[in-house]
This record gives C-alpha cells, sequence and structure tokens, in this order.
C-alpha cells in the first residue's frame, strides 16, 4: 500500500504475498476474531508473520491446520445499518458481524489507503483494545494486502475499541525521554489472566494523565518505544511487554496512513500509544531473568518459523522488522529471550 495523502489517494500494492498465504487469508473469513472466553485469534497475524520470516507453503499450512482446531466459527453475516455513523459502534463487543459488512462495503468502494486515513485518527484513541490485537491484525492485513482479511482486522480493532487516559493540556511536556516519564510510574496489580483489566486499572491511577502529558512526542517517540520494549523484554521474557513490541512496529506501519499535513491527528495518535504504553509498563510486573545466549539471525528466523507459539512467531518477525529499520537496537536479544522461553 502507498501512504494515503489528500492529493494522492492511496491504492493496495501488488501484492507481495504468495498463494499459499492469500488462500489462507481468504479461509479466514471463516471464523471468529476470538475463542477459549476471550482469546485473540492470532491466525491470520501469525501466517503473515510466517510468511515475511520466509516459510514454505508446506509450512504455512501446517501451522494453519493445527492452530484452527481451537478456533470458533463467525457469527452470522448482520448489515450495517443504513445511515449510522461508522463509529456510532465502537467498543461494543458484539458489533463485530457489523463492521465486517460495513469496512467490507467500505473497501470494495474506496482505496485503501484512503479507508484508513479516515478512520485510524478515531481508531488510534482506543488502540489498547484486545490488548493491542486491533492494531496489530490491521498492520499485519496491511502487509498482506489483503482487503477482506483488512475489513476483518478493522471490524476488530473497532469492537474493541478501548481508550486509555486522556489529554491532559493544562500540562505542559517537560522531556522527550520516555525512560525518565515510565519511572516515574506507580505500578498497580490486578488479578487476572487477561491484560486489559490491568491496563484499565493504571490508567486510572490518580496522576496518571499529567504524567503522561509530561513527554514531548514527535515522529521518533514509537521507535525509543519500541527499543525501550526490546531492551525490557530481552531483560524480562515478560509476556506483556512482548505486546508493547510488536505494536509498536504495528502503530510505525500505520501512522503513513493518517494524514501527513494533520499534525493534530498525528500528535493524538501517538500521545494515545504512549499512554497504552505506560499503562502496560505499570501493570506488567516486570522481573529480570537470568541473560539467554546470543544467536545469529538466521539461526532466529529458522528457529521462530518452526516454531508452535503465535507470540514466539509474532515477536521475532516484529524484531526481524526493526532490525531492518534500526540495525543496532537490540532487536536480536529480544527475539532471542522468546526463543528461549
Amino acid at each position: 500500500m502507498k501512504r494515503a495523502s489528500k492529493s494522492k489517494p492511496a491504492t493496495l500494492a501488488p501484492p507481495a504475498i504468495t498463494m499459499a498465504l492469500k488462500a489462507l487469508l481468504d479461509a479466514e473469513a471463516g471464523f471468529d476474531i476470538e475463542y477459549g472466553g476471550g482469546l485473540s485469534n492470532h491466525r491470520p497475524m501469525t501466517l503473515q508473520a510466517l510468511a515475511r520470516l520466509g516459510a514454505d507453503a508446506a509450512r504455512l499450512q501446517a501451522w494453519a491446520a493445527a492452530y484452527e482446531r481451537q478456533l470458533r466459527p463467525a457469527p452470522a453475516h448482520q448489515p450495517w445499518p443504513a445511515g449510522d455513523a461508522w463509529f456510532a459502534a465502537l467498543g461494543q463487543r458484539d458489533a463485530w458481524p457489523l463492521y465486517r459488512d460495513l469496512f467490507a462495503q467500505w473497501l470494495d468502494n474506496e482505496a485503501a489507503g484512503d479507508v484508513l486515513q479516515q478512520v485510524l485518527p478515531r481508531l488510534m484513541q482506543g488502540v489498547a483494545g484486545a490488548a493491542f490485537h486491533g492494531v496489530i491484525r490491521t498492520a499485519h492485513a496491511v502487509a498482506a494486502a489483503h482487503r477482506g482479511e483488512l475489513a476483518d482486522a478493522l471490524a476488530y480493532w473497532a469492537t474493541r475499541w478501548t481508550p486509555l487516559g486522556a489529554d491532559s493540556p493544562d500540562t505542559p511536556p517537560s522531556t522527550r525521554d520516555p525512560e525518565a516519564v515510565l519511572r516515574q510510574l506507580a505500578r498497580v496489580q490486578v488479578d487476572s489472566p487477561f491484560l486489559m483489566p490491568g491496563l484499565r486499572a493504571a490508567a486510572t491511577v490518580p496522576g496518571f494523565d499529567a504524567l503522561a502529558a509530561s513527554l514531548a512526542t514527535d515522529a521518533g517517540t514509537v521507535p525509543a518505544l519500541a527499543r525501550l520494549a526490546a531492551k525490557a523484554y530481552a531483560a524480562s521474557g515478560n509476556f506483556s511487554v512482548l505486546h508493547l513490541l510488536t505494536s509498536a512496529l504495528a502503530m510505525q506501519e500505520l501512522l503513513p496512513f493518517i494524514d501527513p499535513d494533520d499534525e493534530a491527528a498525528l500528535a493524538a495518535a501517538r500521545a494515545a500509544y504512549w499512554r497504552a504504553f505506560m499503562a502496560t509498563v505499570a501493570s506488567a510486573g516486570i522481573e529480570v531473568l537470568p541473560p539467554v545466549a546470543a544467536r545469529p539471525w538466521p539461526a532466529l528466523r529458522a528457529a521462530a518459523i518452526g516454531h508452535a507459539d503465535e507470540h514466539v512467531i509474532k515477536l521475532v518477525d516484529a524484531a526481524v522488522q526493526w532490525q531492518a529499520r534500526d540495525p543496532a537496537g537490540p532487536w536480536a536479544a529480544a527475539a532471542a529471550r522468546a526463543l528461549a522461553a
């Protein structure tokens, strides 16, 4: 996909996608977005990550077959109510069939980049939804250039849309160092097997919004946060932090679809992600573990392709993508930690 702009409408790029991956993503329409009482369906994200890592058709098909056994069928089709604004049902967990229909129709009538340009500013305000899996799944769909999967990913993000905190306009930025802000966070503990209760609790701690506003965000903020996430994950193997590394990549891949002339929308998107990042760190319970042995990139990629765990595969794929952008970063150490778990 090309970047969207007002002067030059974006279109889907020629698919850098194998026929095997395309067939498997076509089949994704038959599966629900979650299973097991609220776990995210990682099938399309992981298949795209495997393909990007270099997995062949046989590996893609074998991984999909093993993973699909736990999934549920997609719910019955429901038409979007005519005349309703597209954001009318944001955060409504039972609205996925409605949003599937809406985004499928929208993408049939407008270029994908134009749709993204229109919806991302509002969706970004709920970027933490489903433990970041809405934004992550959307970025994988964009990378695969698959319209059906993009419609379903956007629908997932819309139904799990979860704003955290709020702007604090009376607090002027005082630093450009996110790590300095994170050191001031109040830690929270929530007894839940899911990530979202902890994030919600962290974002309601008094002073959270003012502390978030103390960071001056700009185009370098998301890469800086990705570096911090990779460093923390390499040291801890923390499951919550894993999602920060993969979601930071998703943000970096999707932010260019926001109108580059709309500085307010870009700033609001970065600020919303920063608050979600802070809430994740506050609730993660990070503990430092003994170091793991370094491994060369070919070994890391090969091990990820053969791995069964969807989170490990996606983490290594994200590390590879960040390595290409920032060769001096701690990406290989993060990938090695994931594969040592």
